[in-house]
């Protein structure tokens, strides 16, 4: 083998030619020794040093030791039956068992093998070791500080992506969620948008397990918690369809367009029925349409949400819906949100439709967002809605007992925490999700999460209370999960909660109290003011209609002063005229005289 290798290359190549020559050594740079340095060292005393005598390893491979397996067979001299003894005969069992206790080798091993047994008998007896040491310590609060991480995200599959409008999660542990996809903006065009919805597997985000493909935009949809497999949907022309996982994507069966709602379907629940298959919608052409799956073509019962009361119900008087409330312990019981801010209390035992829409709560200035009861207290629910989000109690009517202070931006949805019952989510416009612990803060959120850019529509709790899913206006859904102090609930956490509610309720009805005395009073005020105002107007009415009878016998009078002085005038006119008169009178009377006396 060669070791040297020749190659050829151009002077060019090398680089410029170096021209070195010798020259003396010369001083570059000279430190002195600085003494105040040497008296501020110190000698290290002692010295730790460590020496290692083993080979170092980068890899190493080394097999464990194998474990033998060997097979052994039972021989019945060995502790068994005989083999002329069936263990199955009494008879022989016993037979042979009284031989063998005869025997002086059984007696005496019995006495050897009975001390240590009942040493181990004695010392079971004095330990037990199932005994709980700690079982009546109270647990201690968690201390985490509190956070949250994405899980999964769920993109709209969709070129044109489409605003998430609803989110649900499935009954069995919530291992599939249905999001619903919509465009909802007021004069856009719909033609381009693909109507279809999708059903994920939580732990597979890369593809949907199921396409729903109606004919329009579904709006809400909903799990049946009875049945996995079952869904109804409020669609966009007004219609409701039910579905079954198992038979594909197409809709099992849809309502008669005739006899479906005049606008878009707003929001379905499953009510809590014998058979399981009723469910009820609204929307917002102000109508509640009760359904039956098995005979879809036709409602059950239909409810208008006209509020006039004393006139019969009219369908240009109906308060459009933006959600509904049912709660599966009170049946025959249901709560609306309307587009006016109002949210209606409903019993659907009411014999009159007036009976049927009960109490009115005046919550929020524009429509109500979100709407839902307290999984602990079925009295006391909560509202989503313009920039605020409140907590109501159904004994107070005219204000909430707990209220959030006004955001920057528009709330969208809002829900309670099925694990811990002081916590409610909310979701806001500007993309952000607050999480509120009411018993740790209630003047802001415990934790708030930046989860897009995007504003943030829909939102539902996991069963389980610590992963929240929410849907932006890109169609993209995040699966957010929360520490365990969101979840873990304390042993005086119910308790609290319930004297909290309890005191901010009566709070709210002594004020509502002392509110209607000064409305009362104020009313008597009112139309006591009334009365005197009144009173002023009659007397000053009898005052100028006194001084027009005073002016009127006036006038008479100065008339008929002024046809006296004229009568006057004239009988004194007429008595200087008779006056003059009476000299040729007396002429004549004496010419009479004369003429009488010559005959």
């Amino acid at each position: 083998m060669e070791t040297q290798y020749v190659y050829s290359k151009k002077r060019s190549e090398f680089g410029r030619y170096h021209a070195f020559t010798d020259d003396s050594a010369k001083l570059l740079e000279n430190v002195t020794v600085n003494t105040s340095y040497t008296d501020d060292y110190i000698i290290m005393d002692p010295v730790h040093r460590a020496n290692q005598c083993s080979k170092q390893f980068a890899v190493n491979e080394v097999n464990t030791v194998r474990a033998e397996y060997d097979s052994h067979s039972m021989n019945h001299a060995e502790g068994g039956w005989p083999k002329d003894v069936s263990c199955l005969d009494v008879e022989q069992t016993m037979r042979f068992r009284k031989k063998v206790e005869k025997d002086e080798m059984y007696i005496h091993t019995v006495l050897q093998l009975s001390q240590p047994m009942e040493h181990c008998i004695f010392q079971n007896n004095a330990v037990n070791i199932y005994e709980v040491y700690f079982g009546d310590e109270d647990r201690l609060p968690i201390v985490e500080k509190s956070c949250s991480r994405t899980v999964n995200v769920l993109r709209d599959p969709s070129p044109l992506k489409r605003a998430v409008q609803h989110l649900s999660w499935s009954p069995d542990g919530g291992t599939r969620i249905a999001v619903t996809h919509c465009n909802t903006e007021f004069q856009r065009s719909t033609a381009d948008y693909a109507t279809h919805s999708y059903i994920w597997e939580v732990e597979n985000p890369n593809k949907p397990e199921l396409v729903l493909q109606p004919s329009v935009f579904i709006i809400c949809l909903e799990y049946n918690p009875k049945d996995a497999h079952s869904l109804v949907s409020g669609l966009y022309n007004g219609q409701v369809a039910f579905w079954d996982t198992r038979r594909g994507g197409e809709p099992v069966e849809t309502s008669r367009l005739y006899s479906s709602h005049r606008d878009p379907v707003s929001s379905v629940l499953w009510i809590n029925s014998k058979s399981g298959t009723e469910f009820f919608s609204t929307s917002i052409d102000g109508q509640i349409k009760w359904w039956d799956v098995r005979k879809l073509a036709e409602p059950i019962e239909n409810l208008l949400l006209d509020v006039v009361k004393g006139e019969e119900q009219s369908l240009s008087r109906a308060i459009g819906a933006s959600c509904l409330e049912y709660e599966p312990t009170i049946p025959t019981r249901f709560m609306v949100g309307t587009e006016n801010g109002l949210v209606i209390s409903g019993n659907r035992k009411g014999k009159t439709p007036q009976e049927k829409l009960g109490a009115q709560y005046k919550c929020h200035h524009g429509p109500v967002m979100s709407l839902q009861r307290s999984p602990a207290f079925v009295k006391n629910f909560l509202t989503v809605g313009d920039w605020t989000a409140r907590i109501w109690s159904e004994d107070c009517k005219e204000s909430s007992i707990i209220w959030t202070s006004y955001h920057k931006s528009l709330l969208t949805a809002g829900c309670w925490s099925p694990a811990r019952y002081s916590v409610f989510y909310i979701t806001r416009e500007d993309g952000t999700l607050d999480a509120w612990d009411i018993l740790q803060n209630q003047r802001s959120p415990n934790l708030s999460v930046k989860v897009c850019d995007e504003p943030l529509r829909s939102l539902r709790c996991h069963e389980s209370g610590q992963i929240v899913a929410v849907g932006n206006d890109k169609g993209t859904s995040f699966l957010v999960e929360f520490s365990e102090n969101f979840i873990t609930t304390a042993k005086n956490d119910k308790p609290m909660l319930t004297a909290m509610f309890e005191r901010e309720s009566r709070r709210e009805k002594i004020i509502e109290g002392k509110m209607r005395e000064v409305r009362l009073r104020g009313k008597v005020q009112r139309v006591s003011e009334v009365k005197e105002v009144k009173t002023n107007i009659i007397s000053a009415a009898d005052l100028m209609l006194e001084a027009a009878e005073k002016d009127f016998n006036d006038l008479l009078l100065e008339e008929q002063r002024k046809q006296q002085e004229e009568e006057e005038n004239e009988q004194k006119g007429s008595k200087t005229d008779e006056v003059g008169e009476q000299p040729g009178e007396s002429n004549d009377t004496a010419e009479n005289k004369d003429n009488s006396e010559n005959n």
